[in-house]
């Protein structure tokens, strides 16, 4: 016995109270790697909150010395916006690898059924996350063009939209299966492929001209191209970009492949079977191109000042 065994520690705020006192400043908000029943902003809400993002950067910078910085500043908004669907891909591939797992492991318990419930909910919850970031994305580019008179392009990764091409789940493999076919239809769009390739040109009229003649003839063409980010590759990207033309960018990959990147890159290009390839004078690595697409019975057709 000693004086502290007649202490009684205070009762007036329980784990319960706790509990409640943090709903009801702050809402319900699940733990990271639960599923979140909350639905997502509606799209109209979505762009009236990027332009309000992009006003308040204007009215603020626009016409002082902060001037120069704006347009980076623009560039870095959409890329926030960029990032986030990055993040959320990446969990959506975890997400995928766990459904694996646990679709391997099913014994017919209920513990393991419910385990692999709880992550269809919370990919299809991921899913949902990624296809409204890309609404913020999207509409941040659009007002990025809009201000600055150029196209938004991110500089690294790929950007795609997947709205409209996932549909409701039934059971996990239906679900691996849509994320697949819709990852697959935005990557690889359907439609006939035209190459691109050429050297460094500022004759964009002569380019344009061209493209708009192979797109009349096939209006749900698919533009695959080198990504060089100049010349003749850049301007066809450019075309593509205005007229709304699903384009592949085959970019070299120097650091695998050192020298021999642009002909690996060539290689690549062809094995996605294009129905034409379009030429514009350039150098060995357009003539290697055309050989190549000859040898495989590809019409080669060559952009010339008169041509168009």
């Amino acid at each position: 016995m000693n004086a502290q065994d007649d202490f009684v520690p205070d009762h007036s705020s329980s784990p319960t109270d706790h509990i409640v006192r943090d709903l009801e400043l702050y809402g319900y908000r699940p733990a990271e790697g639960e599923a979140d029943p909350r639905p997502v902003p509606e799209d109209r809400i979505i762009q009236g909150a990027v332009a309000d993002i992009f006003d308040a950067l204007i009215s603020t910078m626009a016409d002082t010395s902060l001037d120069f910085d704006l347009d980076e500043l623009l560039w870095s908004t959409v890329n926030m916006f960029h990032r986030a669907v990055e993040r959320i891909e990446r969990k959506l591939d975890d997400n995928e690898q766990a459904q694996k797992r646990l679709q391997r492991e099913q014994d017919g318990s209920e513990v393991k059924s419910v385990q692999l419930e709880s992550l269809i909910d919370l990919g299809q919850a991921l899913l949902d996350r990624r296809d409204s970031m890309e609404v913020f994305r999207e509409t941040a580019a659009d007002i990025f063009l809009r201000i600055t008179g150029t196209h938004w392009a991110q500089r690294s990764g790929s950007r795609v939209n997947h709205r409209h091409l996932t549909a409701a789940m039934i059971d996990s493999r239906d679900f691996l299966a849509a994320k697949r076919r819709a990852d697959n239809e935005v990557l690889l769009p359907t439609g006939p492929k035209i190459a691109f390739s050429g050297g460094d040109t500022t004759d964009h009229k002569l380019i344009w001209a061209k493209l708009d003649q192979v797109h009349a003839k096939h209006p749900d063409m698919v533009l695959l191209h080198g990504g060089s980010p100049k010349g003749a590759e850049r301007i066809a990207a450019t075309w593509a970009n205005n007229r709304k033309v699903p384009q592949v960018a085959f970019k070299p990959d120097w650091t695998r492949h050192a020298k021999a990147a642009p002909f690996k890159r060539n290689d690549q290009m062809l094995d996605t079977l294009p129905i034409g390839i379009l030429i514009y004078a350039g150098s060995g690595i357009q003539e290697n191109l055309a050989d190549k697409a000859r040898k495989m019975g590809i019409p080669v057709y060559r952009i010339e000042s008169g041509s168009a």
